[in-house]
């Protein structure tokens, strides 16, 4: 592999700790249908998955007589709320690593399968701006991961070889992405349950403490 130049950053579960956040604003939002989720529900059946879809499996699923493109505005507007009021706690070693590759001289970018309103909301909340040269969220793509439109896009507009980029992933969807799109892809889980799934990974890591320790041996950073 050549020296690495940038580092691709799912959103959701790798750089910030929104899973329960989003967990929960569904529950509210379902609340007044008489529907919960179970977290372990959510975590193996929506987590890592765009809004619109997860939106259209629980109209399906609970038998929701709702417009679906309704229903989909309405639930955004509580994340979008959420996001912007409410401070998102960065996943361990994400910030140190964020910072590391920063002063390493690395172009930083953001693949998310969020729309720009809740990205910009995050990170105007948590101050990461800063670090990252790009940003590619659901607003700037027509289909959203595992596709591999997004992390094309973003290879494409940091004028960058794809051997020069590795993306950092949490979820199946989002590895599958990557890896659709030919680029190396790491995951990150603090969840060993997931891990089987996420053993297409080109490497698997608890944390970005062990991804860092990994790239340094390697000499890719």
């Amino acid at each position: 592999m050549s020296k690495i130049k940038a580092l691709l950053f799912d959103l959701d579960g790798t750089l910030i700790d929104s899973e329960k956040f989003h967990f929960d604003c569904w529950n509210t939002f379902l609340a007044p249908y008489n529907v919960h989720i179970e977290f372990k529900d959510w975590l193996s059946n929506y987590a890592g998955i765009p809004l619109p879809k997860n939106a259209k499996t629980i109209l399906y699923r609970y038998k929701i007589d709702e417009d679906l493109a309704n229903f989909i505005e309405r639930r955004e507007k509580i994340t979008f709320e959420g996001f912007r009021t409410t401070d998102i706690e960065l996943m361990p070693h994400a910030l140190e690593f964020v910072q590391f590759a920063y002063e390493k001289g690395l172009t930083l970018a953001v693949v998310t399968a969020s729309p720009k309103i809740d990205v910009e909301a995050v990170f105007e909340r948590n101050g990461l701006a800063k670090y990252f040269s790009l940003f590619i969220t659901r607003t700037d793509v027509s289909k959203s991961k595992p596709d591999p439109e997004s992390y094309n896009l973003c290879v494409e507009r940091l004028g960058l070889d794809k051997e020069e980029c590795i993306v950092f992933e949490d979820t199946l969807n989002g590895v599958k992405s990557a890896m659709a799109a030919g680029i190396t892809c790491y995951a990150i889980q603090s969840n060993v349950r997931a891990h089987q799934k996420l053993k297409i990974a080109d490497e698997l890591f608890l944390s970005f403490a062990n991804a860092k320790t990994f790239m340094l041996q390697k000499e890719l950073i």
